[in-house]
């Protein structure tokens, strides 16, 4: 099948843009943003992800205020032209300067939502190392990821109410990926094969003069299979780390962070250190993330809007749906020449399985008595 994009020079396989070089059910392409207030008293986030050989595309996006978030989904059939593909309902993506200014448009009155949001670059984007991993013989995930940093402006309007957004008072990060990873129904795989652990830690954090990207995936006894660790001044190219260090403090009875650090350990061992303090915990089902009606990748129909309240903290914090969460903190960062500076970001969290820091079994709460 031939789409307007067939007449760029982009093509990466040997068949028509439409079609993935990967016959994996799994492929996606998706978007992801966030954003909030030096304050911290408004959060949002956006996602919107293509699943080709699924034939569906779907988006989200959700506003926390005052305890609450509120969220609009859009599920529907995937556009055939890949130029359609950020156009979904009532939630629009424009790549208005590739890699520095996008457009986030938001249409759901009746779920209480409208914006205008449009992020502008505070440092290029930034390449993750790719993300590979087996269960058995077979893939689960492959995949290419970028991080990117930015500000923010526009306007948000939440059941009549506008928030203006402002550039000098909203940061936030955004990150696009594309490739193999686990969404959608599950589909059959044979054999059962042992896969009940992931654990991923991500911490985009904004200073005012530089940004600190950090994230590590690890196995059940902590062998480390993923880790980032960037330094991104404004105005500057950002400097890959040699490494990464953390250390958590687990809040009983869940599987989130009461307090958390990373170490950014530079090529020449100079060590910049990272304090997290979370304010609160954006649930990412909010844009879909383990959501169990809107998820990811699932056929729901031709077309279909919805929303979705919830109160925060959440009630159930180790239900398999409410586990995976952004903890929006204040940050200290200090600086091997001792110099420190004060900032805001957020530390994403997804640990399911067990953790030598502490954790048991697939979904237990964090005690103190563990060992």
């Amino acid at each position: 099948m031939l789409t307007s994009y067939d007449d760029f020079p982009i093509h990466q396989a040997s068949v028509p843009i439409a079609h993935t070089a990967s016959a994996d059910l799994n492929h996606y392409d998706r978007y992801f943003f966030n954003g909030y207030t030096r304050d911290g008293s408004v959060y949002f986030g956006a996602a919107m992800g293509l699943y080709p050989n699924r034939h569906v595309a779907d988006a989200a996006f959700c506003v926390v205020r005052g305890g609450r978030q509120t969220s609009v989904f859009r599920s529907q059939r995937a556009p055939q032209d890949r130029r359609d593909a950020t156009n979904l309902g009532p939630v629009v993506i424009d790549v208005l300067e590739p890699l520095h200014r996008l457009r986030i448009t938001v249409d759901a009155p009746e779920q209480g939502v409208r914006a205008d949001l449009t992020f502008q670059s505070r440092s290029p984007a930034i390449e993750e190392g790719h993300f590979f991993q087996r269960a058995g013989v077979r893939v689960l995930f492959d995949y290419t990821r970028l991080t990117q940093f930015g500000s923010w402006s526009g306007w948000i309007e939440l059941d009549g109410e506008r928030i203006d957004i402002r550039p000098d008072d909203v940061w936030g990060s955004r990150d696009r990926s594309w490739g193999v990873r686990p969404i959608g129904e599950p589909a059959p795989t044979g054999a059962p094969i042992p896969f009940a652990q992931f654990f991923w830690l991500w911490a985009p954090v904004n200073f005012p003069s530089l940004s600190t990207h950090f994230d590590v995936n690890e196995y059940g006894d902590g062998r480390r299979w993923h880790e980032t660790g960037t330094i991104a001044r404004v105005g500057e190219e950002p400097v890959m780390m040699r490494t990464v260090d953390w250390r958590v403090q687990w809040r009983p009875g869940t599987r989130w962070a009461d307090s958390f650090e990373y170490d950014l350990i530079g090529w020449d061992g100079s060590i910049s250190t990272v304090q997290l303090r979370p304010k609160y915990e954006f649930e990412m089902r909010g844009i879909g993330y383990g959501n169990p009606e809107f998820g990811h990748g699932v056929w729901k129909g031709e077309a279909v809007t919805g929303g979705e309240r919830l109160d925060l903290p959440v009630d159930t914090p180790l239900a398999r749906e409410h586990v995976h969460v952004q903890a929006l903190c204040d940050a200290t960062l200090t600086l091997p020449d001792g110099s420190t500076e004060e900032g805001i970001g957020i530390l994403e969290q997804l640990c399911i399985g067990p953790h030598p820091t502490g954790l048991l079994g697939i979904l237990d709460g964090y005690s103190p008595a563990s060992p």
